[in-house]
């Protein structure tokens, strides 16, 4: 049983990518805390279901790569909340494919989903978190922003650019009061990774990988996410914070 808590009573988030994983984690945590949240996803994954009847919530249904996504998700949290505080950019797609089969199509689309919507949605957000004398943006590298892996070429190229993007970011909207970090996951318990676990060589390979012994749980993340969006983190930005059981350090 978990205890509400008010380390964000006051604030309005943004969380795209809510229905699931970590992105609902950490939604539901900073609802726990006190916030009010717009939560984002995909028609199809049963956002509505997730959050019911709670009125700190509201929701879109929405390709975060279409041309209006970011307007339409920033709106959402301006009209119903008034303001905008915290930016998770946690939507996100992996594809395992061998390097020299991956087409045009996929490494675009994967580009598209992982890094420009972070690009387009953190712009239309920051008039707005400029207003209320800045704010936290975090968005959602991983492991392989400093690494690579088997059949994950595509992926791997864009969580590198999240990463990057982040510091460039933290650098530019620094003056204006807004930080930006970057979480990096390892090998986390989630809709998008349930799959490659399911390979029992895969999943041994990344209980092994991390001293800690285990596969991470999207509350690991959201722990983290919530910390950065506090004013504990004041003085935290451009930074990209491992959580990944010490896995990207154990070679």
């Amino acid at each position: 049983m978990h205890s509400e808590g008010n380390s964000l009573q006051g604030k309005i988030a943004i969380v795209t990518g809510a229905a699931s994983g970590i992105g609902e984690a950490i939604a539901t945590l900073y609802l726990r805390e006190g916030a009010r949240v717009a939560v984002s996803d995909l028609a199809e994954h049963g956002l509505s279901d997730r959050f019911p009847h709670n009125p700190r919530v509201r929701a879109i249904e929405v390709d975060i790569t279409a041309d209006d996504a970011p307007q339409r998700i920033v709106d959402l949290a301006i009209d119903e909340f008034g303001g905008l505080d915290i930016l998770v950019n946690n939507a996100g797609i992996a594809l395992g494919k061998q390097f020299e089969e991956t087409t045009d199509g996929e490494f675009d689309r994967i580009m598209n989903v992982n890094v420009r919507s972070v690009f387009r949605l953190t712009r239309a957000a920051v008039p707005h978190l400029r207003a209320r004398g800045g704010g936290s943006v975090i968005n959602l590298a991983s492991i392989m922003s400093s690494t690579g892996g088997p059949q994950l070429s595509a992926y791997a190229t864009s969580k590198h650019a999240v990463l990057g993007l982040s510091r460039g970011m933290a650098v530019d909207l620094g003056k204006y009061g807004i930080r930006v970090n970057a979480l990096q996951p390892g090998s986390i318990w989630t809709g998008m990774s349930r799959p490659f676990f399911d390979d029992p060589h895969f999943r041994n390979y990344w209980e092994t990988k991390a001293p800690l012994g285990r596969i991470g749980d999207p509350e690991d993340v959201a722990a983290v996410a919530l910390f950065l969006a506090t004013d504990a983190a004041k003085f935290v930005s451009g930074a990209g914070i491992a959580i990944d059981g010490a896995a990207g350090v154990n070679f």
